[in-house]
């Protein structure tokens, strides 16, 4: 991993409140116009695959899956150059058994599995350890990974399809 990537990682992790729980966490909905900043799509249209950035002051950015969150989060100066990750104020991913919106950084995420995302192959936030393994088993996952553990060049293989 690069290590301005893993520097903005820890920064993020650390300037967010918050306990190593995957419990419900509170963020806006998107609305019905809200674009995702990375790739365009209406976000409102995937409320199985919402992600959300809520920043100190109120303003939100929403995703139409974890990976364009990522993606965002991994490139802030790109997508966001007015801000800077110690303005993040929560990060919330969509569960997908509950489709409850849970902490980005508390949720378990597996990849490589034949559920398939807006955006093709996707980390699938789970709440649990033991909800991670259940879908890995249900559905032909290849990993599980935390938070801090996505790193650019994975995104990059699941954008490729490469995931195995």
């Amino acid at each position: 991993m690069h290590n301005s990537v893993l520097r903005l990682l820890i920064l993020i992790a650390l300037a967010l409140p918050g306990s190593a729980s995957a419990a419900g966490i509170e963020v806006p909905d998107p609305q019905m116009r809200d674009t995702c900043p990375v790739c365009g799509m209406l976000v409102a249209r995937y409320p199985a695959w919402i992600a959300t950035v809520l920043y100190g002051d109120g303003h939100t950015e929403h995703f139409d899956g974890a990976k364009d969150l990522f993606k965002y989060l991994f490139d802030l100066p790109r997508y966001a150059p007015d801000r800077t990750p110690d303005e993040i104020s929560a990060i919330g991913v969509t569960e997908y058994y509950g489709l409850a919106r849970i902490d980005a950084r508390a949720a378990w995420y597996v990849i490589g599995s034949d559920v398939l995302g807006p955006m093709g192959h996707e980390l699938v936030p789970l709440e649990s350890e033991v909800d991670a393994q259940e879908f890995m088993e249900d559905h032909q996952g290849a990993r599980i990974l935390r938070f801090e553990e996505v790193t650019p060049d994975l995104i990059e293989r699941l954008d490729a399809g490469r995931i195995r």
